[in-house]
């Protein structure tokens, strides 16, 4: 994967997370009675709700033996867009339900397009809804639109669908204390492709349970890439601005 393929994955996983009363959230006292549709219900009751969400981002890219850490701006307004802003406005990004934007800076180029290239990256089909459910904790397929089966093991309900899809495999953790995804996890046997996404720890801010800390594995074939992803001085609902304008004589970056 080259340095522009590593540049766009950590894009991808950036979009989303004064802290108020942020505090890190521990498991109660766990519930394994419910049915499947008592566990769909409780998940549902934990999905989080709000106008804007803003803060520091902390990213961990792991690859070949090396590691890069970054720290950013980070802003949300739900179901509309996702931006970001790296020191000095070097780098600034915008993601809507339309399109993914970005420039940098550091060499005077920008991307401007739909969500095919980082789909392929990853090996899953991406859209907006995907990748915010993906950063605020939830799964990454709507569980209302499935028929799933859930069973516990090792301490976790496990949900997965009754039938799986012909082409790749899905799996969903739930905490069965308060019933939020511990981890979700996406398998292409035949492309020998597997996403995994941990939700390592989660925070209260303003009665909402978010994402605290966030592990990422994507591995293609003998490829592995890992992204941690730490979300800081979170904020709820504030009038934020989003601004965004690619510079004239930047070079598009053709993907």
């Amino acid at each position: 994967m080259n340095i522009r393929s590593q540049f766009t994955l950590i894009l991808l996983m950036v979009f989303m997370f004064n802290c108020k009363s942020a505090k890190t959230i521990s498991s109660g006292e766990a519930n394994y009675n419910l049915s499947t549709r008592q566990l769909l219900k409780e998940n549902a009751k934990q999905t989080p709700s709000f106008k804007t969400l803003q803060s520091k981002l902390k990213i961990t890219l792991l690859q070949n033996g090396k590691s890069q850490t970054h720290t950013v701006n980070f802003r949300v307004k739900k179901d509309e867009m996702l931006w970001i802003n790296a020191s000095f406005s070097i780098i600034r990004a915008l993601v809507t339900p339309e399109k993914v934007s970005f420039y940098n800076k550091l060499d005077n180029t920008y991307f401007d397009g739909d969500y095919k290239y980082l789909s392929d990256l990853l090996g899953t089909e991406l859209d907006f809804k995907k990748v915010q459910n993906l950063l605020i904790g939830e799964a990454v397929y709507n569980l209302k639109d499935g028929d799933y089966k859930a069973y516990v093991d090792d301490g976790s309900y496990v949900l997965q669908p009754k039938k799986q899809r012909e082409l790749f495999e899905i799996f969903f953790l739930l905490d069965p204390s308060y019933f939020k995804v511990k981890s979700q996890q996406i398998t292409q046997p035949k492309e020998l492709r597997h996403l995994q996404i941990d939700y390592l720890s989660h925070q209260e801010v303003e009665k909402q349970i978010l994402p605290e800390q966030i592990k990422i594995i994507a591995v293609e074939a003998n490829e592995e890439v890992i992204l941690n992803l730490e979300f800081k001085n979170v904020s709820l609902n504030e009038d934020l601005k989003f601004p965004f304008k690619i510079p004239s004589g930047f070079k598009e970056i053709e993907l």
